[in-house]
């Protein structure tokens, strides 16, 4: 665990983020422009201030059409639906801040390594080296949507995704840091002797090389990821930089912290070099009493259908099938592995599907949290404690004011406890999640 904190604030590139219910909100703000960039700058502005490592933005390529076999339920509780790109999105951002960090997600699924090492490799120059590449193997269907077979199995995925980040770490590194002189006089932009072929010839792709962008401030994009399966935490332990991960509890929490530590260092890496954030949703107030009024009246807001829909589509399985008021049922997941070993774990009594789907739609099985700045803060350095993490990954209840919140009121309390930088000591998204000191 490192003694420097770190935090990183969720979005989406849409109406809702992990709560199905941030679109319609009390306190969201209205007009409610999710599809305009100026939301998210105002977010992003607010992060920065706060000193926060990275607004990281998850993202779906598809509508979730697997509940009742249709893509309506999903259409009207707005589930992930719509869910605009967030790339043109960081690009943006990054002429916006100069210090805070970009995370977007990124399938590598129906795409060529050359194509992604292009893109990440002209973020990273843009964002002068803040750019963060979330790394997802897609699980849900295509082939409804964009004419793709349906993906290859779980593991199967995660061995091409390894090959995929091997060819692309490649052509980062295919053009050397002085490869470009500018030599004016001789007439020599740069010289071709320090750019490289990579001759990549494996099982899933091949690729001559090199890359036509010039090597980028980080030599590629630092690497987050989010595999809560053995074979994620395989890749995951392999790559990434920084994890983002859901822990019913501490106790959870520190099971799997434990376990991809070990993967890192099972890669040979120092296991300093990738930092686990553990996933919450916070509701702070100047008052217990009123922070928990705030988290009873968001809980309150998630429809029973919304959260089978989102269920259903990360699970892989149709639970219109099934009876809400009965016990989750055990199942082999078409779709995200460890969410489902996250419901189901623990000595707790079996919880009911409608229960299980309340909780997901409210925030995707991240824990809730709700008082004052100072008891939010206890919390934290309490869960760290216990199970081990790096930092955490917050997940807003309303738009954008529930970000300012923590930022205002939270935020400081850590730094006066020496647990939160108060400047940045780096330039770069690497570096900030490299800091182990507050500075």
């Amino acid at each position: 665990m490192s003694a420097l904190m770190h935090l990183a604030q969720f979005a989406i590139h849409g109406p809702t983020d992990h709560s199905l219910a941030t679109w319609r909100h009390p306190r969201t703000e209205r007009p409610y422009r999710w599809d305009r960039p100026q939301l998210y700058e105002s977010i992003a502005a607010t992060c920065e201030r706060g000193k926060l490592d990275m607004l990281f933005f998850a993202d779906f390529n598809i509508l979730l059409d697997l509940y009742q076999g249709s893509f309506a339920p999903a259409v009207r509780r707005a589930v992930q639906t719509p869910t605009h790109d967030p790339v043109p999105l960081a690009a943006w951002l990054g002429a916006r801040t100069s210090r805070l960090g970009l995370g977007v997600t990124f399938s590598v699924s129906q795409q060529h390594p050359y194509y992604v090492a292009r893109l990440f490799a002209t973020l990273d120059h843009m964002t002068a080296g803040r750019i963060g590449w979330n790394v997802v193997t897609t699980a849900n269907r295509h082939e409804t949507l964009v004419g793709y077979d349906e993906v290859r199995g779980h593991d199967g995925r995660y061995d091409r995704a390894d090959e995929f980040l091997d060819v692309c770490r490649g052509l980062w590194r295919s053009w050397e840091p002085d490869a470009v002189v500018e030599d004016v006089d001789a007439g020599v932009f740069a010289d071709p002797s320090r750019v490289h072929p990579i001759d990549h010839a494996g099982e899933y792709f091949r690729s001559r090389g090199p890359l036509n962008v010039t090597r980028s401030p980080q030599t590629g994009p630092a690497i987050i990821q989010a595999g809560a399966s053995e074979r994620g935490r395989a890749f995951a332990g392999r790559h990434a930089e920084a994890i983002f991960a859901i822990g019913r509890d501490a106790s959870d929490a520190a099971v799997y912290y434990d376990r991809v530590k070990s993967e890192v260092v099972d890669s040979g890496r120092d296991p300093d070099s990738c930092k686990v954030l553990f996933g919450l949703q916070p509701f702070v107030a100047p008052t217990e009493s009123l922070a928990r009024e705030r988290l009873e009246e968001h809980n309150e807001l998630v429809p029973l259908e919304g959260g089978l829909t989102i269920l259903s589509g990360h699970l892989g399985r149709d639970f219109s099938q099934d009876d809400p008021d009965a016990p989750l049922p055990h199942f082999e997941a078409g779709g995200s592995h460890g969410i489902l070993a996250m419901y189901e774990s623990g000595d707790r009594p079996a919880p009911t599907l409608a229960e299980v789907a309340i909780w997901h739609g409210r925030s995707v099985g991240l824990p809730q949290v709700a008082g004052t700045a100072e008891q939010v803060a206890d919390w934290l350095e309490a869960y760290l404690a216990t199970a081990g993490g790096d930092g955490f990954m917050l997940s807003a209840y309303h738009a954008h004011g529930a970000v300012a919140e923590f930022v205002d009121l939270v935020v400081p309390v850590l730094q006066e406890r020496g647990q939160f930088r108060r400047e940045y000591t780096g330039t770069t998204l690497r570096e900030h999640l490299r800091q182990t000191t507050p500075g």
